[in-house]
């Protein structure tokens, strides 16, 4: 077994992959660029080296700086995580010459499987059903048209060396292809060092359904069940979840073992994913191999007991697997949430950003469920536009798939940020939709759900009655601290946005009844913690437990549950009447300028101070996190002044183009 381990990552990968180095006494060295000298995971190591500036390749894509820390350190072997040099087959040859082990596969299988142009003809040879495609690399903008519509419309352009997302578009039209292609290579040169992309026909109505296996240098693989992944948003994962609530056993099985046979044709030995697209009928199409560790591994470790970073350490040492097919069992269900910095109001665009408070749920065990959170954050940190925007893996276990997603629609609840925007409301949204909880999903899920893009939820009866709750005990609190005299019976007007219920107030206890008196029903709210100043309100409403967010605003008060936000106010029947007639606040006009959705760099300004443009005509492309992101006109007009040029970085809100 190793002493040392040099962990090539950053992030909560990083810091996953430090606490089973721990748990197995082996000490870690972490490489970090400038921009992570104050991350969890250099806090965590017990050895940090830094190898550069914030831009990835200028740091974590570094193979000599990356090898130069492992020599420095004195580090017998280097896991790469994912991303980055994981499935770089050079980069697991430059180690083996330098007699430094790389904790994953051969270089052999990465450059069998991790191509993905090339693993699709491997998949092929070997009889394994796969999606029609373009079998070489796309050249041109031109070749892109040509081949995709020989396949079909819609098509998808994918970077061959890609993963994650990055360097995938998906085209219903010539024109599509056209934007879309350059775009893609991009993204790929910037993501992978690799602006090579291919296209294959796109499949409706998907599921995207991936099987684990592990192999061994003995020979041996076996797999760890399936992973649901169908809901992405711009083929970036966003739920997964494991087992998926689709397949049957025998389907299971064909996956199963179709993906081992796979993985010992390329002999295969370390963790890696297997891909398929899987349609309505339970038909699966190999898409492609991940040769290295997927983010999505903790809710196979969760229903299958099976730590697969500590089996890939002790594979790449040369220990055989401690197990069998037949070992390995399925028990209970487990989900991930990828919390994001992204807004979801503002079109899930990135949200750079110090994390000003950052409060996650309570891990391990829960009234029925089980909590575990993955993050290389702490409060305090920023989140760079250098990097993807996770901010942490939220995963819930329970004996069963309704009770892993009521635990985590709660753990969403109990998990605070500050400083940014992030998308938990959306991911509690989705925990409360019939189609999901049904498990009625596929790759599309989110753009057919969220056709208009996420505006919240207006609150149900359950809710409204919550907040109408919560809104009452934090004024009571706040009176009473104020030096109002309590009384036995209070009358209020409680206000939730423009809804207004008029409330009287009675202590009993430690409890609290709230009768809606013109509903002639009473509300009793117990077991309440939240003092002054805090940021959640925990208690339970008639006996069931829940957790509110509050804030104050400058008329009294946000509170949040789940994918609703409300201004709430709690006032005596005369001051509420007053608040009636005040005047409305008038929105500002901005339909003559152009503001930059996010922070981020200006890669391309192209218009300038003259220019007559169309409505939908491209005017700029921002990136932030690897991502581009084209800014359109959204009329005709001519641009009065241009606000920022090519090479700048903005802030959300500066003003980018002023129509005259």
């Amino acid at each position: 077994m190793f002493t040392k381990v040099l962990i090539a990552n950053r992030g909560e990968i990083a810091v996953r992959v430090i606490k089973s180095c721990k748990r197995l006494g082996i000490a870690s060295v972490v490489v970090y660029s400038e921009a992570d000298a104050d991350s969890r995971a250099v806090e965590m190591a017990d050895e940090a080296v830094l190898i550069g500036p914030p831009p990835a390749a200028q740091s974590y894509l570094l193979m000599d700086k990356v090898i130069e820390a492992a020599k420095q350190t004195g580090a017998q072997a280097i896991h790469p995580g994912y991303g980055f040099l994981s499935e770089n087959a050079e980069f697991a040859r430059r180690l083996a010459k330098e007699g430094i082990v790389f904790i994953g596969p051969n270089p052999g299988a990465i450059a069998a499987m991790g191509d993905k142009i090339e693993s699709k003809k491997f998949a092929a040879a070997a009889g394994v059903s796969t999606v029609p495609g373009s079998p070489d690399v796309i050249e041109s903008q031109d070749h892109a048209v040509r081949i995709a519509e020989e396949i079909g419309y819609p098509v998808m352009m994918k970077a061959s060396a890609g993963g994650g997302g990055k360097g995938m578009r998906i085209a219903h039209s010539r024109q599509e292809v056209l934007d879309g292609f350059p775009a893609a290579q991009s993204e790929a040169k910037k993501s992978f060092g690799d602006d090579r992309v291919f296209i294959e026909k796109f499949i409706t109505q998907p599921r995207h359904i991936e099987i684990q296996v592990l192999g061994d240098k003995h020979g041996d693989v076996v797999y760890l069940h399936e992973r649901e992944c169908s809901i992405q948003r711009r083929n970036q994962k966003v739920i997964e979840e494991a087992p998926s609530p689709f397949l049957t056993p025998e389907v299971r099985a064909r996956m199963g073992e179709q993906a081992v046979a796979l993985s010992k044709a390329v002999q295969y030995d370390s963790a890696g994913t297997v891909e398929f697209i899987v349609d309505g009928k339970q038909n699966f199409y190999f898409l492609e191999m991940n040769t290295r560790l997927q983010v999505e591994h903790p809710v196979t470790e969760l229903i299958t007991g099976v730590d697969l970073v500590e089996q890939m350490i002790r594979v790449a040492a040369g220990e055989k697997l401690p197990f069998k097919q037949a070992d390995i069992k399925m028990n209970g269900w487990a989900i991930e949430s990828r919390v994001y910095a992204e807004d979801p109001y503002r079109g899930f665009l990135p949200s750079i950003g110090r994390l000003v408070r950052y409060s996650p749920p309570q891990e391990g065990e829960q009234e029925g469920y089980t909590v575990r959170n993955d993050a290389g954050v702490a409060e305090g940190n920023e989140i760079s536009m250098f990097y993807d925007p996770m901010i942490a893996k939220l995963c819930t276990w329970a004996p069963t798939r309704e009770g892993a997603i009521d635990g985590m629609a709660r753990a969403l609840d109990d998990f605070h940020i500050e400083g940014l925007g992030h998308n938990i409301p959306f991911l509690a949204a989705i925990m409360g939709q019939a189609r999901f909880r049904e498990g009625r999903l596929t790759t599309g899920y989110i753009a057919e759900e969220f056709a208009d893009g996420f505006k919240g939820l207006p609150p149900t009866p359950q809710q409204s009655d919550l907040l109408t709750a919560a809104a009452a005990w934090v004024s009571q609190v706040q009176e009473g601290r104020n030096g109002a005299t309590p009384t036995t019976s209070t009358t209020r007007i409680v206000t939730l946005d423009d809804d207004r219920r008029a409330v009287t107030l009675t202590r009993d206890g430690d409890a609290m009844l709230v009768d809606l008196t013109d509903e002639k029903r009473t509300l009793r709210l117990t077991d309440v913690d939240w003092r002054p100043g805090q940021a959640l309100l925990r208690g339970r409403l008639d006996g069931v437990a829940f957790t509110v967010g509050v804030a104050a605003n400058n008329r009294g008060l946000v509170l949040r549950h789940r994918a609703v936000k409300v201004s709430a106010m709690s006032l005596r029947p005369d001051i509420a009447e007053l608040y009636t007639r005040l005047p409305k606040k008038v929105a500002a006009d901005t339909s003559k300028i152009i503001v930059s959705p996010m922070p981020g760099l200006v890669v391309a300004m192209n218009v300038q101070e003259g220019d007559h443009v169309k409505e939908g005509q491209p005017m700029a492309i921002l990136e932030a996190m690897k991502m581009e992101n084209m800014i359109r006109a959204e009329r005709d007009g001519v641009v009065k002044r241009v606000g920022a040029k090519t090479g700048d970085s903005v802030a959300t809100d500066d003003v980018l183009i002023e129509f005259v």
